[in-house]
């Protein structure tokens, strides 16, 4: 077996990004990044009034990631504040956030700190095409709209919050707008991308696809 240095899993949001590096990360035993959750804390920071270089400090210094049984938690002055910054609310402002230079900027070193002689996988929008585009294995994983739409609804059900179908809709396809046509960054596979349509498939389904690719390349 070789060494597994990155794997990378880009896409849209709610396409199962986050349920397959977590299986990847328990299976293989890699270190785990979840970038779009360092994109809400930004957002989740801004909205408590805090500066660019404070967030920095913070994200930097304060924040704990741990994985406990395959949820990522995130751990702020000994509070999970995972669910916090998960709300829908802090999701647009981090969407709204991430098309910002300065933004981009201030966290690509903080997630580049990830890598580890552990082995990393990391998933975001823009880990196989700018963070750590010398990956060797890179997953682009993606769904129907309606699909995507329906699998935050269950998300957001199961935290208790309050969601409206139509909005969710409306608010994915805004999102995916914003996301491939930004002049920064914009989401698209990687050239070496393996492309995933996981719109038919279950999230096992897609972990057996994707297992199969690390091993071809690994093994």
């Amino acid at each position: 077996m070789k060494k597994i240095d990155v794997i990378t899993i880009d896409g849209p949001s709610a396409s199962g990004k986050g349920s397959l590096a977590k299986k990847i990360s328990s299976q293989f035993d890699l270190d785990i990044l979840d970038s779009g959750a360092l994109y809400r804390l930004y957002a989740y920071f801004t909205d408590l009034k805090l500066d660019n270089d404070e967030i920095k400090q913070k994200i930097s210094e304060e924040i704990k990631f741990e994985l406990k049984n395959m949820n990522i938690e995130i751990i702020y002055k000994s509070k999970n504040i995972s669910n916090d910054i998960r709300t829908e609310d802090i999701a647009k402002l981090a969407s709204k956030l991430s098309s910002k230079e300065e933004v981009r900027q201030t966290l690509f070193s903080t997630q580049r700190n990830f890598y580890s002689s552990k082995g990393l996988v990391a998933d975001g929008r823009d880990m196989g095409t700018v963070v750590f585009k010398d990956a060797r294995l890179k997953i682009f994983l993606t769904a129907s709209t309606k699909v995507r739409a329906k699998r935050r609804y269950l998300e957001l059900q199961n935290r208790g919050q309050e969601v409206n179908m139509p909005d969710l809709i409306a608010d994915i396809e805004k999102r995916d707008f914003n996301d491939s046509s930004r002049h920064l960054s914009p989401l698209f596979p990687a050239d070496d991308a393996h492309v995933v349509d996981s719109s038919n498939m279950s999230a096992e389904e897609v972990f057996l696809h994707v297992k199969k690719l690390i091993e071809k390349e690994y093994y």
